[in-house]
Formats: structure tokens, C-alpha cells, sequence
């Protein structure tokens, strides 16, 4: 797999790299897997979280350059550790130890290769949790189809529909073709299934398929209008929607200073209330909708051992710090 770096086209970006002779993509790295952080998070849908938590692992890099990102020290400013695929096993083995419902890879688009062939060598050290790909979905469905046969939830990112908007917030004109053409490749891949609740799992556990997330951004609701038409005319009943409404202006962000299409505040509750009538117009009733609240406390800050709050996550590894020893 590892020659797919040769000449890097992985992504749409199709830039060509040398990734294996040490040179960085548009993505910011070259063939080696780095990773910034690991741990249990409680704050995915509650099909995803589950009692346990999720076993979120967060890859450094990125292949699009969203000026509000909230995750920006390790998609534009480079903050994790590489790993070799023993390595990146050992991680995901961690989790499971300490009880997370799955491995939930965040932002992996441009280092599939890599984790394919870490993922692959976890389940032959007994990793039996099950994969969730959590994505931009500005990918390949070639690239994606390198997960096959370890990927069984799919969460991504459908962040815009309108090329304009693309162009100038994630520097992609592309990304909304290339974007459903993914989600396609996704849900043809996995037959949506959720467990059905326990006592312990009251909103069940989502064994397969696909959650599309959306994130509102403020004075842009005609741009939502249209993820949400799309979704419910290719992918109603094939997906769940999860409506996003956490929207922060990220100032501090190397690309977060450039933010002019759209204010620079929250969404407002006008705009929020606007959310539950376009809801009801195209009849989307499958999914998650995120309540309104006027908080920029949870912002990660991935310089700490805990980027998130306590009650938000709990700490399993750290590209500073290795494996952290849990305090009981």
C-alpha cells in the first residue's frame, strides 16, 4: 500500500508528491504516520459514544485548509508524533482495554495507506472493536476502497455543497463533487444497522453504517438548505443526518484571522429556529440534531495531555507524553 505515496494522488488533490522520499503533500506530510492524540470521547452521537466512549484517534495533517478549524494545531501546524504500525496498534489496542465501543479514526484522508495497514495489523494482535471513519469526505472512492473489509461506520463531514464557498473556506472548488461522490462510495459500502437499546446503551450502538454531519455556519442557512435537499433526496434511509451547531470562530488559527464569508460570531437562535423548518420542509426526521449553546469553552487545545474537557474525554495517549497512566 505504501506505494501509493510514490506519486501521491490519494486525495483529489492529486498532487503528486514524493511522499516515501520524505517530501510533504498538500496535506502537510509525507508517508509516515503521525498521530497527536488518543483517548475515550463522550461527546460523538450517542449511537457512537455508548457507555464506553469512542476511541477516537486524531491523525495530524489534513488535506483541506478550513480557516475555522477547530483542530488546527494538528491539521495546519503539524503537532503530533509518527508511529509505526505496531505502534499505531498498540494505540487502538489501548483503547479497547479501557473499554472504548470502537476506534473512531479522525481526518485520516490523506494517510489511508498507513492506517489500512496499522488497522490491519491491530486486528491480528486481537483488535475486534469495531472501525469508524471520520472524515471531510474530500476524498477518492478508490483511496476509500483501501478500507475494505475493516471500515464498518462511516462519519463524515458534508460541509458544503456550494464551489464558491469551498473555494474560498477550504481552499477546494472541488470539494462538494468530490464530497458526494464519496458519501455515495460509503453508503453503498454499509447497510445502515443500530443495535437495538439496553439499559446500559439506552440509544443503542451503530454497529454499521453511515452518520452524515453537517456544521451550520452563521448567515449561511441557504448553503445548508442545500446540503439538506441533497441529502434527503440520495441518502434518506441509507444514513443518519447529525445537524452541527457549533460553529466558533477560531481567531487564533493560522487561517482563522482570513475569515470573511460569513460573520465572525455564533449561530444565532433565529438561524437556529430556521434549522427545525427546514428540517420539517424535507422531511428529515432520521438523525441528531445539536442544541444551541453559546459556549467556546470546549475548543481543544492539543499542547495539553487533556485537550478537552473532563467530562468530555479522558486522555489514553499523547504525542508529548506516550501512553498516560489512568489516576483512579
Amino acid at each position: 500500500m505504501y506505494r501509493e505515496y510514490d506519486e501521491c494522488r490519494i486525495c483529489p488533490r492529486d498532487c503528486g508528491t514524493n511522499r516515501n522520499g520524505g517530501k510533504k503533500g498538500l496535506c502537510g506530510e509525507t508517508s509516515a504516520l503521525r498521530i497527536s492524540w488518543a483517548g475515550l470521547h463522550f461527546g460523538e452521537e450517542p449511537p457512537v459514544t455508548g457507555s464506553g466512549g469512542s476511541g477516537t484517534v486524531f491523525v495530524t495533517g489534513c488535506n483541506l485548509r478550513c480557516k475555522f478549524c477547530q483542530n488546527w494545531q494538528i491539521s495546519q501546524e503539524g503537532m503530533g508524533l509518527a508511529v509505526t504500525e505496531a505502534g499505531f496498534a498498540d494505540i487502538c489496542l489501548a483503547l479497547e482495554r479501557e473499554g472504548a465501543e470502537n476506534i473512531n479514526i479522525v481526518t485520516g484522508s490523506h494517510a489511508i495507506p498507513a492506517i489500512a495497514s496499522g488497522l490491519r495489523h491491530a486486528r491480528g494482535q486481537g483488535l475486534t472493536l469495531p472501525i469508524l471513519w471520520n472524515s471531510s469526505s474530500y476524498e477518492k472512492p478508490e483511496a476509500l476502497g483501501l478500507l475494505e473489509g475493516l471500515v464498518s461506520v462511516w462519519l463524515p463531514d458534508l460541509k458544503t455543497l456550494n464551489p464558491e464557498l469551498s473555494e474560498g473556506v477550504f481552499h477546494a472548488r472541488d470539494y462538494p463533487r468530490s464530497a458526494k461522490k464519496a458519501l455515495r462510495y460509503m453508503a453503498g459500502q454499509s447497510p445502515l444497522s443500530i443495535e437495538p437499546p439496553t439499559e446500559t446503551r439506552p440509544s443503542g450502538r451503530i454497529s454499521s453504517g453511515m452518520i452524515v454531519r453537517h456544521l451550520v455556519l452563521p448567515n449561511r442557512l441557504a448553503d445548508t438548505e442545500l446540503v439538506l435537499q441533497w441529502y434527503a433526496e440520495r441518502l434518506a434511509g441509507k444514513a443518519l443526518l447529525s445537524l452541527m451547531t457549533q460553529y466558533t470562530p477560531v481567531t487564533h488559527s493560522p487561517r482563522g484571522r482570513e475569515i470573511d464569508a460569513f460573520p465572525n460570531r455564533l449561530i444565532d437562535r433565529p438561524e437556529a429556529d430556521r434549522l427545525q423548518v427546514l428540517l420539517e420542509r424535507y422531511g428529515i426526521e432520521d438523525g441528531f440534531y445539536q442544541e444551541l449553546v453559546e459556549d467556546t469553552s470546549w475548543l481543544p487545545d492539543f499542547t495539553k495531555t487533556q485537550p478537552f474537557s473532563s467530562s468530555l474525554a479522558r486522555p489514553v495517549w499523547h504525542w508529548q507524553s506516550g501512553f498516560i497512566e489512568r489516576k483512579e
